[in-house]
């Protein structure tokens, strides 16, 4: 019997995917400014990338702001913005309980998802994402496979749509902590396209290396070799790969190389008193990659104090560059409101903003911070492995987003 797949058409979120009859693969590089596959490329370590960019599209699109992982990988697995997946941050003030909580729960996602769609329609779709704190969020309503390479050794069919990951792709679990968690997600991708077993898939990777080394550094040059292999393996699969990031990445330090860290909440408490509570949206249990620090925060203000006159206060801070009362944020960054503070304040290209010094344990950074979060990591690159055709020409000049890949990937190549 033949296994390849037919043609399938859904809808959701008001976006109509027109699926080939070939598998498809869109890939979320984590953290990938264009510089990476730039410099990748020049020095001859993506060749399947660059007969990509030749033969296929490469561009630029907007992400969502924050420019931060959960944020991102909702919008790209919906095809919506924040406001509406309702996913502002990894980390917010939940207004119903009053407590600082992780947003990586699917109780939080407002939408439906395009992956939980696609099942539906009668694809086999596997969702594989680096970390953890993806998988439940993004597996919402999902009859099909989703797992992590953080807890493959893990995955159950009850609940994972699958079991013995291991020995499915071939690799043991990785250490998240390392370039392997992404390879092995890319690693499972392969796998599962050539045992047949998934025909439309999702695969996240994470952005350790992109934190700890800059494109031009050795251990990042050969991070993108090993990434393109794969990326070549699923090409030579007969996949269509559509790939995108959820943001880019820029250094975070002073002229001595030290983190370049504004805590916002010190100052605030300092200026106008205590009750000031600043949330840090890139906030997540992987602190090695950024202490917890980023280009974005939400400030929530006791009912004593004028937003206007704090908001203005804090512009007026070297480093910070943006600064939007609540009802800005959500218009001009599309954001759910009632999900983030009375003030919205992105800083300057090579700064951070905290809490307080001691919220954030610097000690494992080695030094340097590389982070992102603000508008400065906020445009990324777009990949597909076919020419565009019709309208998507004239929407890839326009102002395309990230969250367009999955439409991009499955329509953009059709006559």
């Amino acid at each position: 019997m033949s296994t390849t797949p037919v043609s399938t058409t859904f809808s959701v979120n008001d976006r109509t995917y027109n699926v080939p009859a070939r598998p498809i693969a869109v890939i979320c590089i984590d953290g990938c400014g264009d510089e990476y596959l730039s410099t990748s490329i020049a020095q001859g370590r993506m060749p399947n990338v660059a007969r990509i960019a030749k033969t296929g599209y490469r561009g630029m699109v907007r992400g969502a702001l924050p420019s931060f992982t959960n944020v991102n990988n909702s919008a790209i697995c919906t095809g919506l913005p924040p406001a509406g997946t309702g996913i502002g941050g990894n980390f917010f003030l939940d207004p119903d309980t009053g407590e600082e909580v992780m947003m990586n729960s699917a109780k939080f996602l407002r939408a439906d998802t395009l992956l939980a769609a696609a099942a539906k329609a009668g694809r086999k779709v596997a969702m594989v994402t680096a970390k953890e704190k993806l998988r439940d969020i993004l597996s919402k309503d999902l009859d099909g496979m989703a797992f992590s390479a953080e807890k493959a050794n893990q995955a159950e069919e009850a609940t994972h749509g699958i079991s013995n990951v291991e020995e499915v792709v071939g690799h043991k679990t990785p250490e998240i902590y390392s370039a392997d968690a992404s390879l092995f997600v890319l690693r499972a991708g392969v796998a599962l396209v050539e045992k047949g077993l998934a025909d439309f898939l999702y695969l996240s990777l994470t952005d350790y290396m992109q934190h700890k080394y800059a494109p031009e550094e050795p251990e990042s040059l050969d991070f993108y070799e090993a990434m393109d292999t794969e990326i070549g393996r699923l090409l030579e699969l007969g996949a269509i790969v559509g790939a995108t990031a959820d943001h880019g990445m820029n250094a975070k330090n002073t002229l001595d190389g030290e983190p370049n860290v504004i805590y916002l909440q010190s100052l605030l408490e300092k200026q106008f008193g205590e009750g000031i509570k600043v949330i840090c949206p890139i906030t997540d249990p992987y602190v090695v990659h950024h202490g917890a620090l980023g280009s974005a925060v939400t400030v929530h203000l006791p009912e004593n104090l004028d937003v206007a006159e704090v908001a203005k206060w804090v512009l007026e801070k070297e480093g910070i560059t943006e600064v939007y009362d609540r009802e800005t944020a959500a218009l001009k960054m599309e954001l759910p409101a009632d999900r983030i503070g009375d003030l919205y304040v992105l800083s300057a290209r090579d700064v951070v903003v905290g809490r307080t010094p001691e919220d954030h344990d610097l000690s494992q950074l080695g030094g340097k911070l590389r982070s992102h979060g603000g508008r400065y990591e906020e445009m990324v690159p777009m990949l597909l492995s076919e020419p565009l055709a019709g309208e998507y020409v004239a929407r890839a000049a326009g102002d395309p987003r990230n969250f367009d890949i999955f439409e991009f990937t499955c329509n953009g190549g059709q006559a």
